[in-house]
This record gives structure tokens, C-alpha cells and sequence, in this order.
């Protein structure tokens, strides 16, 4: 592509859908820099990850794909809606790195922006990874990049509150069985559930499984499922089965009410694991109903490794063999514990459940989850969850019926 006219494409509409494509799993800030280098022996990488430090697994599994290729890799980790910004900026000055890894969402705006490159250009191998989750990174019928691993939401739920409020959790199977074990929980002068419900991505993110789980689509915010999910939501704040704090959590604001051992369940991802053992108390997982049954699907989080657009375009085979590196099946499975995330390939995923049991139903989890920007919504993707994380605050307020908040919301979509 013209490096001319990939820059006119790139334009001020993209750098705002980019701030709110992302959702903010991640944990801390990253240092600035970092661009591509005159120096054709070295390699540039940007990824989301500035918990990992130079003596971090994942930073010396980038060092050893480096020389395994040949190359020497220059790494720089940024804040993930940082790092979208900055890719975007690199790609106007014809400056990008080589590879780039990315919070999924946001592939599909940088793809049409025209910043990276298909897979069919750069000859990565998909064909190992499950459909569903290599479906965040399509969009117009090409895939661009491939996943690194991927996280999702479920319920957590402590086993000694549901026992003293009599409740089998074998018993829940869809939204009637869980609501009547919040009643359950609320009479034994326990707390219900906990969730993020703030308007920001990680409100959509949350409210997604129940969405999706009603049977509504993405494309239309006010069918009667889609108000349904959300009345569910505001019916279990009035009957004070889910605290008013909710309209502020974050993810880690929801964790830390459910750590305190008062709450029945808790929403939550597969990043919170580690936190979980650290709890004290016994808890279990168990993956989030739809209304009528069977499993939801959830939205995939985790990130997309893909290649950015070069001028120079001799350096593709190399930067392909280093994403080959990262992502063959044993380094996946290194780097998938480092990042708690279930592996994008079934023959991972069962490598993942045989050292650990407890990934069972998160493995299950992601096998039924879903892209956000798929179904082909790419770009449209950002203001549909706007418009859906401002109806859940209306309605969970008060301000507005869950009716009145999902047609305002689909009213500003189009």
C-alpha cells in the first residue's frame, strides 16, 4: 500500500474510536518510545504488558525469539489505550514497529486504517487457533494477526456462603435458578452478587455476557432480549441482590468487594486467579448462564500479535519469525501461565488443564465466547458499547426504565 495514502487513512476519527476500543485488563503504565530503526538487525516490538520487566519470562521469551531469528529485539511496553494511540501515530510517520501486539478490539480499527498487514500478506499461520477467538481479528473477510492468548468472564463464587444460604450450585442453570439463589443468599444475611457496571469498556465488557446471553445482537441495542439482560441488572440492584457500588466498580473494585468474603458471586476474568487462591476462603467457577440456559458467551479479551505495514518490506519474513516464535505451541503455553490466559489453540488448552484442573470451566469459558468487533462490526464496534455502558448507568441510576435506556441507546448508534 502507498504509504501516502495509508496516511490519509488514518485520521482523527480512528484515534477516537481507538480511546474507547479497549478494555483495561492490564495492569500498570508503560514507559514512552520506542519506533522502528535504521539498524536492520533490530527488531522492534510494542505490547501491553508493563507489569513484565526486563527479567520477566515474557521479556527473556522476546530476547530468546530475537536470536532464534537471528535479530536482536528492542521491546517497549505501553499502557494498552496508550499503546493504540501510539501505533496509530507511528503508522502517520511511516514508522511502525515491527511487530505489534494489541488488545483485540482494536485490530479491526488499525486494520482499517490500513496500518497492518493481512495474514495472507504476511504468511502467519492460523490455522491451529479456534475460529471464535481468531474472529476478533477479522474484519472485511481478511484476518489480520493472530491471538496470544485470550481471557473471559465468569462467575466466581465463594462455597461457604452459597452452603449456609442453602444453595446448590449444581441448581443454577439459567437466570430464573441464579436470581432465586441471590434471594436465597440475601434472606441468610449474605450479600448477592458483584459486578463493574462503570460507563467506560470494562461496564460493556461485563454487561456483554447477559447481552449476549438474552439472545440480542449487537446490531440491535432495544430488541426486547437485549432490554430484558438489562432489566435483570436493574432488577437485582432494587431488590438489593447487587450493591449500588456497582455503577462505579471497576473490575479490580468488584474483585476486592468479593475478597471480602461477604458476597455470593462475583464477575469476573481468568486475571484473577492469583487473587482468588489469596482470598481465604473456598471458592469456584462456575460460567455464566443465559436466560433460558446453557453457557453465555462472553466477550474474548487478550491480545492480537500482528504485523504493521513497512515501507521496507524485506523485513516481513523476519518479523514473521519471531510472531511464529511467540506463538508456536510451547512458548504459548509459557506464556499463556505468565499472562493467566487460556491458550488460543485447543492442543494448548488441554496442555493448560492437564497441570491445572481449575482451568476447566475457564477453557470452557473461552470456547464459547465471542469477539466483540465480530459478526463483521470492526469500527462500528466502539460506539455501539458507548451507547450500551450509558444505558446500563441510566438505567442502573434510575434515570431511565431499562426500555427507555436501550432506545435512547440504539437511537444514538444510528
Amino acid at each position: 500500500m502507498n504509504s501516502t495514502s495509508r496516511r490519509r487513512r488514518l485520521t482523527a476519527a480512528a484515534l477516537t474510536a481507538l480511546a474507547v476500543a479497549t478494555t483495561a485488563t492490564a495492569c500498570g503504565s508503560g514507559s514512552d518510545g520506542g519506533s522502528n530503526t535504521a539498524d536492520s538487525g533490530t527488531y522492534t516490538i510494542w505490547d501491553p504488558y508493563p507489569q513484565f520487566d526486563k527479567s520477566s519470562a515474557w521479556a527473556k521469551l522476546l530476547d530468546s525469539c530475537g536470536t532464534e531469528a537471528g535479530v536482536k529485539v528492542k521491546r517497549t511496553a505501553f499502557d494498552t489505550s496508550d499503546l493504540s494511540n501510539k501505533a496509530l501515530l507511528a503508522a502517520q510517520q511511516d514508522n511502525s514497529a515491527d511487530v505489534l501486539i494489541v488488545d483485540n478490539p482494536v485490530v479491526s480499527t488499525l486494520a482499517e486504517a490500513g496500518v497492518l498487514t493481512t495474514t495472507d500478506d504476511n504468511k502467519l499461520d492460523t490455522s491451529k487457533v479456534d475460529p471464535n477467538l481468531l474472529a476478533a481479528g477479522q474484519t472485511g473477510g481478511k484476518t489480520y494477526g493472530t491471538p496470544i492468548g485470550a481471557n473471559t468472564l465468569a462467575l466466581y463464587y465463594n462455597k461457604d456462603v452459597l452452603k449456609k444460604a442453602g444453595v446448590d450450585v449444581g441448581s443454577i442453570k439459567d437466570w430464573a435458578s441464579l436470581t432465586a439463589a441471590l434471594a436465597k443468599v440475601d434472606k441468610a444475611g449474605k450479600k448477592g452478587i458483584t459486578f463493574s457496571a462503570i460507563g467506560t469498556e470494562e461496564g460493556s465488557f461485563q454487561f456483554l455476557p447477559w447481552f449476549w446471553g438474552s439472545g440480542a445482537q449487537l446490531t440491535r441495542l432495544d430488541s426486547a432480549e437485549g432490554v430484558s439482560a438489562l432489566a435483570l441488572w436493574s432488577d437485582w440492584l432494587k431488590k438489593g441482590y447487587a450493591p449500588n457500588s456497582v455503577i462505579n466498580n471497576t473490575q479490580t473494585t468488584s474483585w476486592q468487594e468479593f475478597a471480602s468474603g461477604d458476597y455470593a458471586f462475583a464477575e469476573n476474568g481468568t486475571w484473577q486467579l492469583a487473587n482468588a487462591k489469596k482470598a481465604g476462603f473456598e471458592y469456584g467457577v462456575l460460567p455464566i448462564p443465559g436466560a433460558k440456559g446453557g453457557n453465555a458467551a462472553a466477550p474474548t479479551g487478550g491480545e492480537f500479535v500482528t504485523l504493521p505495514v513497512q515501507s521496507d518490506t524485506g523485513r516481513y519474513a523476519t518479523s514473521q519469525k519471531l510472531v511464529a516464535c511467540l506463538t508456536n505451541t510451547d512458548h504459548l503455553y509459557d506464556t499463556d501461565t505468565t499472562l493467566s490466559y487460556v491458550a488460543p489453540t485447543s492442543e494448548v488448552q488441554t496442555k493448560q488443564v492437564a497441570a491445572n484442573a481449575e482451568l476447566k470451566p475457564w477453557v470452557d469459558a473461552v470456547k464459547a465466547a465471542r469477539g466483540r468487533t465480530s459478526d463483521d462490526l470492526g469500527t462500528k464496534y466502539p460506539k455501539i458499547s458507548e451507547q450500551m455502558w450509558k444505558a446500563v448507568q441510566s438505567a442502573l441510576s434510575g434515570s431511565k426504565s431499562p426500555k427507555d435506556a436501550m432506545a435512547a441507546a440504539q437511537s444514538a448508534v444510528k
